[in-house]
C-alpha cells in the first residue's frame, strides 16, 4: 500500500449529483487534504446504457464551485490515467485474465430467461438466490461474447470499517457475480476493485447502499491477491421526517441548483460537512481550513444523517452577513428584481446593507427589496388580516395615515428626524408601534414585513413616502 493517503471520488455520470454523493467526494477530500495526500476523481462509465453526456460536464462543474479540486483525473491526468473507466477496458481483460488463469472465473453459460428461471425456483422455495448453486461443471471458454463470473470461495469474514466498526458475515451471503458484462464492459464490482489497486487508493469512502457488497469484494480482493484499502461506509442522509433516505421528493436539490439560488459555496461545504461529521463540540460554523485540520473519519456517526433545510437556511444567512457590503453586492449583481434596472450602484448597495441581516439565499432578494424600485399595488389584504390593524376601522385607519403624512412630509428624511419624528407620533396618536408603525410599513411598501421602518423611509425618500402614503388613503376612501 502506498505511503500517502489516496482517496477518489468515482461517480457515475448517470444524473445529476445528490447530497450523498457530494458529502462522499467531500469526505474524500478533506480525508486526503488532512493527510496531505492525493485526491482523485474517477468517472465510472461502465453503464452505457444510463450513460448521459451532459452528467460528466455537472460532475466536474459540481467539484469546481465547491472548490472540492482534485489532483489526479479527466481533464488534467496523472500517473494512472486515463481516469474514464470507458478507456481502461484492456486493463480489465488483463485482470480478468489472470482470474481466468488461476480458475477464479468463467464464462457464463446461461440465457437470461434461463437465469430468471433459477430465480424463480428459489423464490417457489423460499430460499435465498445463490447463482453459485447453479454454476455450470464444464463451463466453456470465455470468448468474450458472453458475460464473465466470478468463481467465488464463500467464508465467512471480520473486517473493520472506518466509521461502522468491526463487521462480520457468514458464508451464506458471498456468490459469483458478473465481472465483465456481454458488452465488454466491467461491471462496478469488479472495476471499482481494479482501478483502485491500479491508481493506489488507500481509503475508499463510499454510502451505505454498498456494505451488503463487500463481503463479495473481499472474496474478489483475496482471489486477485491485492490487499484491501481502508474501508469507510458512510451513513444514510435522511429526509427531514428522519424516517427515510433523503430524495428530492423531500425537497432536496441539486448542488449547482443550490448555488444559482444564492446558496455560497462555503456555506454548502459547510452544511453538508455537518452531516455525519461533528469535532465534538458544540461549534457549528467552521472555515475550510479547520474542517481541513479538524476532520476525521473516526468522528463520522453511524446513524443517519437528518437533512434540515433551515439549518442550512441560517448557516447560509450567517455567511451572507459576514460578507462586507462591496462583496454582497458583487454577489447579488444577478439577482436584482428587473424593476431595479434603473436604479444607480449606490442606492441598490443602500438597500442591500438594509436587507443584508435578513437575507437566506440570494434569489430572495426580490421578494425582500421589490418595493424598493417600484410602487407595488394596494394590498387590502396586509392590513385587513393584521392581527391589531383588523380592529381599526377604514376612517380610523385613513386619519392615522393622514397625520402621519402631516409630520413625515415636515421631516428632512434623514435618519435621526425620521426615528424622532416617529416617536413623535406614537405620542400624537396615544397608538402602539406595533399599530402605526404597521400601518405606515403597509402603505409605504405594500408588503408584510420589512426591515427598519425609518431605515426603509430614508431610503424611500420623502417624495415616495408621500406618494405611497396618499395612494393607501386614497384606496381607504374608495373601500
Amino acid at each position: 500500500m502506498a505511503s500517502s493517503v489516496r482517496t477518489r471520488f468515482a461517480p457515475s455520470p448517470t444524473g445529476s449529483l445528490h447530497v450523498g454523493s457530494i458529502r462522499t467526494a467531500l469526505f474524500a477530500w478533506l480525508v486526503a487534504r488532512h493527510d496531505h495526500g492525493q485526491f482523485i476523481l474517477r468517472i465510472e462509465d461502465t453503464d452505457q446504457a444510463r450513460h448521459i453526456d451532459s452528467a460528466e460536464l455537472h460532475i466536474f462543474e459540481s467539484l469546481k464551485a465547491l472548490g472540492l479540486n482534485f489532483d489526479e483525473g479527466p481533464g488534467i491526468g496523472g500517473a494512472y490515467a486515463p481516469y474514464r473507466q470507458s478507456e481502461r477496458l484492456p486493463l480489465y481483460l488483463k485482470w480478468a485474465h489472470q482470474l481466468i488463469d488461476s480458475g477464479r472465473a468463467y464464462a457464463d453459460p446461461y440465457t437470461p430467461e434461463e437465469v430468471q428461471a433459477f430465480r424463480d425456483q428459489a423464490n417457489q422455495a423460499k430460499l435465498p438466490f445463490l447463482y453459485r448453486n447453479h454454476r455450470p461443471d464444464h463451463p466453456p471458454a470465455w470468448n468474450g461474447q458472453q458475460p464473465l463470473r466470478f468463481k467465488s470461495d464463500p467464508k465467512a469474514y471480520h473486517w473493520h470499517d472506518e466509521v461502522m466498526g468491526d463487521l462480520q458475515t457468514g458464508p451464506e451471503v458471498i456468490d459469483d457475480f458478473i465481472l465483465i458484462k456481454s458488452d465488454g464492459f466491467p461491471t462496478y464490482n469488479f472495476a471499482h476493485i481494479v482501478d483502485d489497486a491500479e491508481m493506489k487508493i488507500t481509503h475508499v469512502i463510499r454510502g451505505q447502499e454498498f456494505i451488503a457488497s463487500v463481503p463479495d469484494y473481499l472474496n474478489l480482493y483475496e482471489a486477485l491477491k491485492i490487499t484491501p484499502p481502508i474501508l469507510a461506509t458512510m451513513p444514510l442522509v435522511m429526509a427531514p421526517d428522519g424516517k427515510k433516505k433523503l430524495s428530492k421528493r423531500d425537497g432536496a436539490k441539486d448542488v449547482l441548483e443550490y448555488l444559482n439560488d444564492g446558496f455560497l459555496p462555503e456555506a454548502l461545504v459547510n452544511f453538508i460537512a455537518s452531516l455525519g461529521w461533528n469535532d465534538g463540540t458544540e461549534q457549528e460554523i467552521f472555515s475550510r481550513d479547520e474542517l481541513i485540520q479538524k476532520f476525521t473519519l473516526r468522528r463520522v456517526g453511524r446513524s443517519g444523517a437528518i437533512f434540515d433545510e433551515k439549518r442550512l437556511l441560517w448557516m447560509n444567512g450567517h455567511y451572507l452577513r459576514q460578507l462586507s457590503l462591496k462583496e454582497l453586492s458583487e454577489k447579488a449583481k444577478t439577482y436584482w428584481p428587473k424593476e431595479a434596472a434603473d436604479s444607480t450602484d449606490e442606492y441598490k448597495s443602500a438597500v442591500l446593507g438594509l436587507v443584508q441581516e435578513r437575507l437566506k439565499y440570494l434569489k430572495e432578494l426580490p421578494g425582500l427589496t421589490s418595493f424598493f424600485f417600484a410602487d407595488q399595488p394596494v394590498s387590502p389584504e396586509l392590513w385587513q388580516s393584521h392581527q391589531l390593524l383588523q380592529k381599526l376601522s377604514d376612517q380610523e385607519l385613513t386619519e392615522l395615515l393622514k397625520k402621519s403624512r402631516d409630520n413625515l412630509a415636515q421631516s428632512s428624511f434623514e435618519l435621526a428626524d425620521l426615528t424622532e419624528r416617529l416617536n413623535q407620533l406614537l405620542a400624537q396618536t396615544s397608538q402602539k408601534p406595533a399599530v402605526l408603525f404597521s400601518l405606515i410599513r403597509i402603505a409605504t411598501t405594500q408588503a408584510p414585513a420589512s426591515p427598519g421602518l425609518a431605515e426603509t423611509l430614508a431610503i424611500l425618500g420623502k417624495e415616495t413616502t408621500l406618494r405611497r402614503i396618499d395612494q393607501m388613503i386614497q384606496s381607504l376612501n374608495q373601500s
